[in-house]
This record gives structure tokens, sequence and C-alpha cells, in this order.
């Protein structure tokens, strides 16, 4: 998967999934925008790790929910790395918390569906006017679009399951241009977000519940972006692309 002389820009890559996913695009070639919210150091361990493999990158504060913020990040990309974006993910994204549907607020809702769809379709907007044939743009979903979720997770659950939405629709305009787009969709991996808001004893049921009897790895996850980012999944586009061990099929 060489991503030699590609450019690259990853929201949310300050931690977790997003730190590993701009390691591995950064190892195969791609010189990589981590784009963060709050952290300045998660930020810069995420920088230190790219060196470390002997990329190159720049980070960038950026409310992908906030347009003024992305238009920031999209004219820092062009400084530091010219006006062409060959590969967009979209990881920034969260589950705040988990509420019933007595505790929803309004407040709530727009923060979650906000950051993970929201962000998703005015960051994609922004940075596809960099992108010609042969880019590949890659969304966050979550098994939480297919299954509904856990429990309290309603509005994560539906705002991932309007970015599959979206995925299959945008295939379809992006398509003409030469534009992949797809979507992952984690299942239980090892990472903060489930040391945040899933109890221990349901994360050992799940995986002793995958065929595959374990939690995936961040690691893994940025391995299927890799291959989606390059020329080898060429015609591959639309697809909402489940990595969970086995424990649900599409």
């Amino acid at each position: 998967m060489n991503l030699q002389g590609k450019v690259a820009v990853v929201t949310g890559g300050g931690r977790d999934i997003g730190r590993a996913v701009c390691v591995k695009l950064a190892k195969e070639g791609a010189k990589v925008v981590v784009n963060y919210f709050d952290s300045q150091t998660d930020s810069d361990e995420t920088l230190a790790a790219i060196k470390a493999v002997g990329g190159e990158a720049i980070t960038v504060q950026a409310d992908v929910t906030k347009q003024q913020d992305i238009d920031n990040m999209v004219a820092k990309t062009k400084q530091a790395f010219g006006n062409t974006v060959d590969i967009l993910v979209n990881c920034a994204g969260g589950l705040f918390a988990r509420k019933t549907v007595e505790e929803l607020d309004e407040k709530f809702y727009n923060l979650v569906m906000d950051v993970n769809f929201k962000g998703t379709v005015f960051v994609t907007q922004a940075f596809k006017k960099m992108m010609g044939k042969g880019a590949s743009i890659i969304n966050f979903a979550s098994q939480a679009g297919r299954d509904g979720g856990g429990p309290g997770s309603v509005i994560y659950a539906a705002s991932k399951g309007a970015v599959m939405t979206l995925t299959r629709n945008w295939a379809k305009e992006f398509g003409p241009q030469g534009i992949r787009i797809n979507s992952v969709c984690p299942g239980m991996i090892a990472t903060k977000f489930h040391d945040d808001f899933t109890k221990d004893e349901v994360r050992v049921k799940v995986a002793a519940s995958t065929p595959l009897r374990r939690e995936g790895t961040a690691e893994e996850v940025a391995d299927l972006v890799a291959y989606l980012a390059s020329d080898e999944s060429s015609f591959i586009t639309g697809n909402n692309i489940d990595i969970n061990g086995g424990l649900a099929f599409s």
C-alpha cells in the first residue's frame, strides 16, 4: 500500500484509532495533517509517533463543527503541503455519554449529531475541492450504525447510521469525478472510547462472543483505512465495511 507522495488529512488524529491511522498512513509514505480538538499533548504524541516511523506531518487544532475552523484547517493544509489532498479520513467523533430517552435534551442531541455527522459533511465539502481523480475519502461509522448500538447510545448510533447513508449517496455523486468514498464500521476495539463508556464485564462478554474471541486493535482498523486509501482498493466505493471480529455481518 504505497502512499508515497500523497497528502492525507485525518480528523480526530490525536489519539486511539485516529492516531493509529495517522501513523500508518505516514509509514506508507503519506504526508499527514493531524487534526485535533482540544489536546495539544495528544497531538504532539501523534506527531512524535509519525516522526519515529520517518513520516512528515503537521498538527492543526480545529473544531470540525465550526466552518471557520474547517476553513483554517484547509488553509494550513495548503500552506504546508500544497493545493492537493489525496486522502481524507473523517475520524473525529464521540459518544460523550450514555443517555436514556428520558435523559435526552436538545443540547446533547446537537453535540453528538454535530460532531459525528455535521463535521463529516462539512469537512468533506471543504476538502473535496482539493481532491481529484484517484482520491479516497474514508468515513468512520460504527457497528452501532448497523445494530442500533448499546443502551443509551441512540443518538450516537443514529449519527453513525447517517454517516453510512451519506457514504452511499456521495459514492454516486463523487464517482464520475474519480473520487472514492467508503466508511469503516468498527465493533469492539480496545480504545479509550470503551474505557470510558463500556463496562469491563460487557467488554469481556462481547469479546467472548466474537468468532475470534477478542477485541480488535486500533492498528487493525488503521490497516483497513490504509487499504481503502490506497490504489489497491481502486474499485471499492460506497461501502460500509465492518471490522468487528465476525461479531456482526452486513
